[in-house]
């Protein structure tokens, strides 16, 4: 057997001793668990999920702690210092997150965010890249249109942001379909709008065939009549609401609310819409 450095291992519990608990690490040998992240009902043969990483001396050493990120995964972490050989992260432990000179694509400051790829070096020792490009897959994704997938925002262009799909692909959320408020990290979830030729990816955050801003007037009057003419949301409700009971962006829905309003259909007030008599 042999560990996974920079994941999370199930591990057995083999040796107590005065400053810790060894756990089994295969072919890697004894991995200590601090005394501090020892359960108190932890006992020899027990299993314990730990994230096993390496500690300031270069040891295998295990933590109970997660950090923000593992190897394989893209996160948007907290730069702590710059030293002459790169860059070091807060990723949630005691030992931050080491990002090479090399790795970094401009130059950071302590305060900064960035988008990163964890990932273990040549000498199995974790650490991250700036350099995302490299670690997205050149193979052609398996997506059908309409699919729902997990986003995270790698990056903003002219045209849009970027956003890694699953974890493996890069898509593009057009800035014209955008209608709320996106940063760079943000995990969400979103569809797939179409496959090009070329392999590139097209993405939506509303799911596909949801009513149009034209259409959504007669929907809002539905729920209105069967809600007893009043429904507890107005201009000022937020996106997600909107889009869990009408399927439309914030922006879509206004629209379709100002035309109800015009029309002296309904009504707006602080504590949501009510329908004319």
């Amino acid at each position: 057997m042999q560990v996974d450095i920079g994941k999370l291992n199930k591990l057995k519990a083999v040796k107590k001793a005065e400053f810790g608990m060894f756990l089994d690490g295969g072919d890697d040998g004894e991995i200590l668990l601090p005394r501090r992240y020892v359960p108190d009902d932890l006992k020899v043969d027990d299993e314990i999920e730990v994230f096993v990483h390496f500690d300031s001396e270069d040891r295998l050493i295990a933590t109970t702690e997660k950090p923000k990120a593992m190897v394989g995964e893209f996160a948007h972490l907290m730069v702590k210092s710059v030293e002459n050989v790169g860059a070091f992260l807060d990723w949630g432990l005691g030992k931050d997150l080491f990002l090479p000179y090399a790795e970094m694509t401009r130059d950071l400051r302590a305060g900064q965010a960035v988008v990163v790829f964890v990932y273990l070096d040549k000498s199995d020792r974790i650490a991250s890249s700036m350099r995302l490009d490299r670690y997205i897959s050149k193979e052609p994704g398996d997506y059908k249109e309409g699919q729902q997938v997990d986003l995270f925002i790698g990056a903003e262009t002219d045209l849009g942001f970027k956003a890694i799909i699953n974890g493996k692909h890069w898509g593009m959320i057009y800035a014209n379909e955008i209608f709320d408020r996106l940063v760079h990290g943000q995990k969400l979830k979103g569809y797939i709008k179409k496959v090009r030729e070329d392999g590139k990816i097209d993405l939506s955050l509303q799911k596909m065939g949801h009513q149009s801003s034209e259409d959504i007037g007669p929907l809002i009057l539905q729920r209105l009549r069967e809600e007893g003419g009043f429904l507890p949301i107005n201009d000022k409700t937020a996106a997600e609401l909107i889009y869990d009971m009408f399927g439309v962006s914030k922006k879509k829905y206004k629209m379709a609310l100002g035309d109800l309003y015009k029309k002296r259909v309904i009504t707006v007030k602080d504590d949501g819409i009510y329908l004319n008599k």
